[in-house]
C-alpha cells in the first residue's frame, strides 16, 4: 500500500486537514476586502504568540527573508554588531550581516552548546557603539534551544537592539517580545505555526521603528515603510502580490492555535519532545544539545560509534514513508533528527521510535528491541496520570 510520507522532520511539518483545505479554496483578490482580513488575522495571531503588542510584517519569503528584512531595514554600511552563533542558523546571521557591510563581531560557540548570557553581557561591557545584537532562539541543525530569556537580561542595559531568529521557536518554546525586550522577532510559517512554507512574519518594536527611520542601507522588496503603510490601510494589503493561498491556510493555522491556547501548545510540543528524548535515549542515543531538555522542537543525537546517520534516515523512509533528518553542514552523516512540530500527535511519536529500533535491527546496529517505544509511552502515560484529561498532547 502506498501511503503519502509523514513529515517529522524541524520543517515543514505535518499540517491540519482544515489548513490543507485552505491551501485549495478558491483564490482571493489580494487587494479585496476578504483577504484584508486574512492579513490581519494573521498579522494579530503571530502578535499574540509573540506576546506583543509590536506591529507584525509580512513578507512572503522564507524564514531566511525575514532576517534579512530585518538587517537591511534597521541599520547603516558600518555599523558594529554582535552575532551570537551556535550553529547552521548562527552561522546564517553572519552571513547576511557580513553581506550588507556591517562591521560584525562574532561569539560563537561550538555545535551543541547553547550560548551563555555572561557571555554575551561581557563582550557588550566591551562594545559601546554595538547597534545591533543577533541571536537564534531554537537552532534545529543542533537541537539547541538558547536562554533567550537570560539573553535579554544581559542586552537590556546595552543601547543595542536585540534582534531573535524565532522561526522554529514561537508556537514550540516560550517566548515574550515585549517582557524580554525583544527590537525585532522574525519567525516563518512552517514550524510550530503549522502552515504551509513560504510565508515570514517580522515583528518591529518602536525602538527598531526609530533605528528604520536612520536606516541607509539599500532595500526595496523588504522596506518596511512600504510593508507598514500597505499593512496600516483600513483594508490591509501587502505591497507586492502575496502567496495568498500559503496566507489563507496560515490564518486556519493561527485560528487553531489561539483555540488551542499559545501556553497550552507550548505544552503540547515540551511533551512531544520529552517523549522523543526519552525513547532515543533508553535506545542508547547520546543527545547532541548539552541542554536537551529545553528542545521541544527537535530532537538531535548522536549516530552509534562509525555509523553513518544518512543510512538510517534513508532506510527509515523507504520502509516505513517516515521522513526524519539527517545533520546539516558539518553534522551529515554524524546526527540525525527527529522532529516533533506542526500537526503531530502522541501516535506519530511512536511510530517514530518503533521505526527507529525497526531501522537498527534492520542495519544490525545494538538495540534492545521495544526499550525506546516502551519509554516513549511512560512518558505519555506519566503525563495523562498528571494532566488527566487535560493533557495536552
Amino acid at each position: 500500500m502506498e501511503r503519502p510520507e509523514t513529515l517529522l522532520t524541524p520543517g515543514p511539518v505535518p499540517v491540519s486537514p482544515k489548513v490543507l483545505a485552505a491551501q485549495g479554496a478558491p483564490l482571493l483578490y489580494h487587494r479585496g476586502p476578504a483577504f484584508g482580513e486574512v492579513m490581519r488575522t494573521v498579522a494579530d495571531g503571530i502578535a499574540y504568540m509573540l506576546k506583543t503588542e509590536s506591529q507584525v510584517l509580512i513578507h512572503t519569503s522564507s524564514g531566511t527573508g525575514g532576517l534579512e528584512s530585518a538587517v537591511a531595514n534597521a541599520f547603516s554600511p558600518g555599523d558594529q554588531v554582535l552575532v551570537v552563533s551556535i550553529g547552521n542558523f548562527g552561522e546564517r546571521f553572519k552571513k547576511i550581516t557580513t553581506a550588507y557591510g556591517l562591521d560584525v563581531q562574532l561569539l560563537e560557540y561550538e555545535w551543541g552548546l547553547d550560548a551563555r548570557h555572561e557571555d554575551v553581557a561581557a563582550m557588550l561591557k566591551d562594545l559601546p557603539d554595538c547597534k545591533g545584537v543577533f541571536v537564534t532562539h531554537s537552532e534545529t541543525s543542533t537541537g539547541v534551544v538558547n536562554d533567550l530569556e537570560a539573553i535579554a537580561g544581559a542586552v537590556k542595559d546595552h543601547p543595542a537592539l536585540f534582534v531573535v531568529d524565532t522561526v522554529s521557536g514561537v508556537g514550540a518554546v516560550p517566548i515574550e517580545m515585549d517582557a524580554w525586550g525583544i527590537d525585532i522577532a522574525i519567525t516563518g510559517s512552517q514550524k510550530a505555526i503549522a502552515g504551509p512554507p513560504g510565508v515570514a512574519f517580522v515583528a518591529v518594536s518602536e525602538r527598531a521603528w526609530e533605528a528604520h527611520a536612520t536606516s541607509t542601507l539599500p532595500r526595496f522588496y523588504f522596506d518596511w515603510t512600504i510593508a507598514r503603510e500597505a499593512a496600516e490601510r483600513a483594508n490591509p494589503e501587502s505591497p507586492w502580490t502575496p502567496a495568498i493561498s500559503t496566507l489563507m491556510a496560515c490564518k486556519v493555522a493561527i485560528d487553531e492555535i489561539r483555540d488551542e491556547g499559545i501556553d497550552r501548545a507550548v505544552a503540547r510540543h515540551a511533551l512531544l519532545g520529552k517523549a522523543t528524548r526519552a525513547g532515543l535515549l533508553a535506545m542508547g542515543m547520546e543527545p547532541f544539545a548539552a541542554n536537551p531538555e529545553r528542545s521541544n522542537v527537535v530532537t538531535c543525537v548522536r549516530a552509534p560509534e562509525g555509523v553513518d546517520t544518512s543510512k538510517i534516515v534513508s532506510h527509515v523512509r523507504k520502509r516505513f514513508g517516515l521522513v526524519i533528518a539527517g545533520g546539516q553542514g558539518k553534522l551529515k552523516g554524524k546526527v540525525f533528527r527527529v522532529g516533533h512540530l506542526g500537526w503531530v500527535d502522541r501516535f506519530d511519536i511512536i511510530r517514530a521510535i518503533a521505526a527507529v529500533e525497526t531501522a537498527f535491527v534492520d542495519l544490525d546496529l545494538p538495540v534492545k528491541v521495544g526499550v525506546g517505544v516502551e519509554a516513549t509511552m511512560e512518558v505519555f502515560r506519566e503525563a495523562d496520570r498528571e494532566f488527566g484529561e487535560e493533557v495536552p498532547a
